[in-house]
């Protein structure tokens, strides 16, 4: 499905005036959060720059385009990859996947003079492997260009931003969000989707996927109203569903923050506030412990349910 993403006019006007200058810069990185179109960009990005007169493009993969990425968990999803079977992929880019990127970088491109290196998402290679690709920066070989997708710039080594330049991608408005998801045929009741997106349509693809309007009342319920006498937390986990997958359970606690860090930007009392900040930063936690430690569901859901109750006005002790 082709996917036009409106958000990338500026990303485009500065690529092609940098591709019609007298040197083109090695190193790129293209910034914004996650499910703006930034691997899109960089798979079309790299095929205009590889593209030369005269000589003949593949329609499919290109040999001069490299993209590293997640690869296997462990030697078993290996095994099950070579077999052309289904495999867990590791949460990392490990240093042995950019040994061999560079191993290929030894040998000049197919086609042409040029090769471009995609690094998605580059804020997810451990330490090892930024090290490596950082003495590939250093000391490009000649034709070749890296470009690297990342969500969170700030979690990548000072040494390699220094070394690229940054292409910027802005969100989406909720507008384009709607456009967006109704082209490729999501159709229906889409604003909770677009509310929790936060302007992210891979956000939106995931939260329209997922029905989640029920949860989202129960949510704003429990932050306006608190929850007394245990009913709403049990509401909650109802609505989520008792055999809820993790991609549900995910896409509940992306939801809850979106949600949480609307009522922050609306917050008058300063002790309010405190009380969502407080609650959103544990949200954050939750979400990153969920799928590293086996959580059962129920308990789960009751746990979400119990973060957003403490941030209601309804909990707050009064003050005489």
């Amino acid at each position: 499905m082709d996917i036009r993403w409106p958000n990338h006019k500026e990303a485009w006007r500065q690529w092609r005036t940098a591709m019609s200058g007298t040197r083109m810069h090695h190193g790129w990185l293209l910034a914004g959060k996650s499910g703006l179109g930034k691997y899109d960009f960089a798979l079309a990005a790299a095929r205009e720059l590889v593209a030369e007169a005269g000589v003949a493009q593949p329609a499919g993969e290109h040999p001069d385009i490299l993209t590293v990425t997640y690869g296997p968990k462990d030697k078993k999803a290996a095994a099950a990859a070579a077999e052309g079977k289904p495999f867990e992929l590791a949460r990392s880019i490990r240093v042995d996947q950019i040994r061999e990127m560079q191993r290929r970088l030894t040998v000049r491109p197919t086609l042409g003079s040029r090769r471009v290196v995609i690094i998605h998402p580059a804020d997810d290679m451990e330490v090892n492997s930024a090290n490596a690709l950082l003495k590939s920066l250093e000391e490009p070989p000649a034709g070749t260009f890296f470009m690297l997708v990342t969500h969170r710039p700030a979690r990548l080594l000072p040494t390699i931003r220094s070394r690229c330049r940054i292409l910027r991608f802005p969100t989406l408005t909720d507008r384009q969000l709607e456009e967006m998801l109704e082209t490729s045929g999501h159709g229906g009741n889409l604003q909770t989707a677009i509310r929790a997106a936060e302007g992210s349509y891979g956000a939106a693809l995931r939260f329209s996927g997922q029905d989640l309007g029920p949860v989202a009342e129960q949510i704003n319920a429990l932050l306006s109203d608190g929850d007394a006498r245990l009913g709403g937390r049990a509401s909650l986990a109802q609505a989520i569903g008792p055999r809820a997958d993790r991609d549900r359970l995910q896409a509940v606690m992306e939801l809850a923050q979106a949600i949480i860090a609307e009522k922050v930007r609306s917050a008058s009392n300063s002790v309010h506030r405190a009380r969502l900040i407080e609650a959103h930063v544990e949200m954050v936690a939750l979400a990153a412990q969920a799928p590293t430690y086996n959580f059962d569901t129920g308990l789960l859901a009751l746990e979400i349910g119990s973060l957003l109750t403490r941030a209601a006005p309804a909990s707050e002790q009064a003050h005489g």
